[in-house]
């Protein structure tokens, strides 16, 4: 089936029907096809060491197969069933794809980030019903191991717990992951998987809550449609070579970047364990690059930024496009990155409850600003009006119209693991609410202004709200509390927080950050400003009014960006309006300043000279 780059295209998919689009509608049955298609092509290549090309290791198809075939046997040997699950604490390693495949066979997997909180990891293991665990052992770039495994065990977490991707002995240890595959290797499967294409393969966390964990359901089918379907926007061949830092646990990384080029015979490039943060590989990308001939980068806006204050110093020709997605996509980073560097960039909108993906920009069409290109095939995607009362499917916007993003088709979770949390998000019919907003033109293209729902994405992070209010109403002295984004070139949002304070009280602002630093679950979420005011802004109903505060932290955030410019604080005016889109107006001689101080910060930016 040939790329698709337009509506057109889409079109004539879905009319060749479902089983023509996708004939392989579960990661095992796509990573077998590959191995049988293409059993001697690179599918992994591991730089275990940025620096020297000794140390790099390859899996062929034929191998990864194998191996995930392997760990599926042994996962099965220690309990793990349909309904138990194992739990995958570890970076972006060929250790963790193979255990990521191998678990959706046996069971489910669950990816977890080993940033989290200790105890947060302990309750999404009980949630997710894990039968063993599987996390990234001793090593000298970054070790969670020592600090999380005796914190887990104090913590009453009695699992099976393998080291994998270790340097030398893990204290405490239930054996090495990768001599576990290794006994298996070369033994059939030894079981029938059970289920079908709509069983539940996975479950992935979202937000960032304090209380009970939020884990989204994947069913095979929504994991490789999403595979399939960026596979065809992308237009990925067997001679592409896609460099993939996203962690595993990362739905981008897993299947918008990872299983789609698994699906037709691509070269995952990892960059070692730390991903796109290996500073060894970043500092040399460009000879990276040259070296290994990337044709296609996937990495978030924040790393396109960095890329940029890297001097192209290679033959970088066979890059065809940057692919990004994770947090929103500056229209003027973009243009920035395609003008000093010579490669397209391409968009992407998605959600881990739509397994990563709902429309994204094709490679083979021109980017669009503040576009995120076409639904994925087989999908719908319509506006609603955004009522006060909530978002109704009866009440549906034209194209044009600006309202709340919602989706439905394949990609889309069948919900979350407590159904009592579908409530807003998941809606009848099969529809899911983004709480994104935007619009959808004539041709049926995406564009998203803004958002409606709170969640903070801090670099590829969504960040809860709530984690961080309820962090601070714990506090005694505290009345409310209110956290939203504030808008950052580097990380696309920040977290702050606003907050009054109960009568007669006197803390301060240092106290009540010190406050957080063990009250906050995810060290993400972590608030880079507290703010403390006098009263919240408040919706008639007595709401608080967080559009109110998201205008402050927009001035807050522009108003630095410029001052570290050092123009002159009379050199420009902001204007904020009540859709949140701001207008700087400056003096024709700062003008060029004022738009590079503020290039890549996430928010619609209109730039107005004076006297004009």
């Amino acid at each position: 089936m040939k790329a698709i780059k337009s509506i057109a295209d889409i079109r004539a998919v879905e009319a060749a029907g479902y089983d023509v689009f996708c004939p392989h509608a579960s990661p095992q049955k796509i990573v077998e096809a590959s191995a049988s298609r293409w059993p001697d092509r690179i599918a992994l290549h591991y730089l275990a060491d940025a620096n020297d090309v000794s140390k790099d290791r390859r899996w062929t198809y034929s191998d990864l197969w194998n191996d995930v075939v392997a760990a599926a046997r042994a996962f099965r040997e220690h309990g793990i069933v349909p309904g138990k699950s194992v739990a995958i604490l570890a970076n972006h390693t060929p250790a963790a794809q193979i255990a990521l495949w191998g678990a959706q066979i046996a069971g489910r997997a669950v990816p977890i980030n080993p940033l989290l909180r200790p105890a947060h990891i302990a309750s999404l293991l009980s949630s997710a019903e894990a039968g063993i665990v599987v996390m990234m052992g001793v090593n000298d770039e970054q070790d969670y191991w020592t600090g999380l495994v005796p914190a887990l065990r104090e913590m009453g977490v009695d699992l099976p717990i393998f080291d994998c991707d270790s340097d030398g002995p893990s204290a405490g240890s239930s054996g090495s992951f990768e001599s576990l595959v290794q006994t298996e290797r070369g033994r059939p499967l030894g079981f029938e998987i059970e289920g079908n294409d709509d069983t539940v393969a996975a479950l992935y966390h979202t937000g960032g809550t304090t209380g009970a964990p939020k884990l989204v359901q994947h069913t095979r089918r929504n994991e490789a449609h999403v595979a399939r379907s960026c596979a065809l926007l992308h237009g990925y061949t067997t001679d592409d070579i896609v460099v993939n830092g996203f962690p595993l646990f990362h739905v981008a990384g897993a299947f918008v970047y990872g299983l789609s080029a698994l699906s037709q015979g691509s070269t995952i490039l990892i960059p070692g364990r730390l991903g796109m943060r290996n500073s060894k590989f970043i500092r040399s990308f460009w000879n990276q690059a040259e070296r290994h001939g990337i044709t296609l980068i996937a990495a978030v806006p924040t790393i396109l930024s960095g890329l940029m204050n890297i001097p192209v110093d290679a033959d970088i020709s066979k890059i065809r496009a940057a692919l990004t997605g994770g947090s929103p996509l500056p229209t003027e980073l973009a243009t920035a990155f395609e003008a000093s560097v010579g490669v397209p960039v391409r968009n992407i909108f998605g959600m881990t409850e739509s397994a990563g993906s709902i429309a994204l920009e094709s490679v083979n069409a021109p980017r669009t600003p503040l576009c995120c290109g076409f639904p994925l095939p087989f999908s719908e995607v319509m506006v609603l009006e955004n009522l006060p009362s909530g978002a109704s499917l009866a009440h549906r916007k034209s194209a044009g119209e600006a309202g709340i993003v919602a989706v439905r088709g394949p990609n889309i979770s069948p919900g979350y693991t407590d159904s009592e949390r579908n409530a807003g998000t998941f809606l009848e019919d099969g529809w899911l609410l983004t709480g994104d907003l935007g619009y959808l033109d004539e041709e049926g293209k995406l564009y998203l202004t803004g958002r409606a729902k709170d969640v903070i994405i801090r670099g590829s992070h969504n960040i809860d709200p709530q984690s961080i209010e309820g962090a601070l109403l714990a506090h005694p002295d505290i009345e409310s509390a209110a956290a939203v984004g504030m808008p950052d070139s580097y990380s696309g949002e920040l977290p702050i927080l606003f907050a009054t304070l109960r009568k007669g009280a006197t803390v301060n602002v240092q106290e009540l950050m010190d406050f957080l630093e063990t009250a906050v679950e995810e060290p993400a979420a972590m608030p880079k400003r507290l703010e403390i005011i006098d009263e919240m802004p408040l919706t008639p109903v007595g709401k608080i009014f967080k559009p109110a505060l998201r205008r402050k932290a927009i001035q807050w955030a522009i108003e630095a960006a410029v001052a570290k410019s050092e123009l002159p604080s009379d050199a420009f005016m902001i204007r904020i309006d009540e859709t949140l889109e701001v207008e700087i107006e400056g003096s024709a001689e700062h003008f060029d300043i004022l738009k590079t101080a503020t290039m890549g910060m996430p928010i619609v930016m209109n730039f107005k000279k004076k006297g004009r």
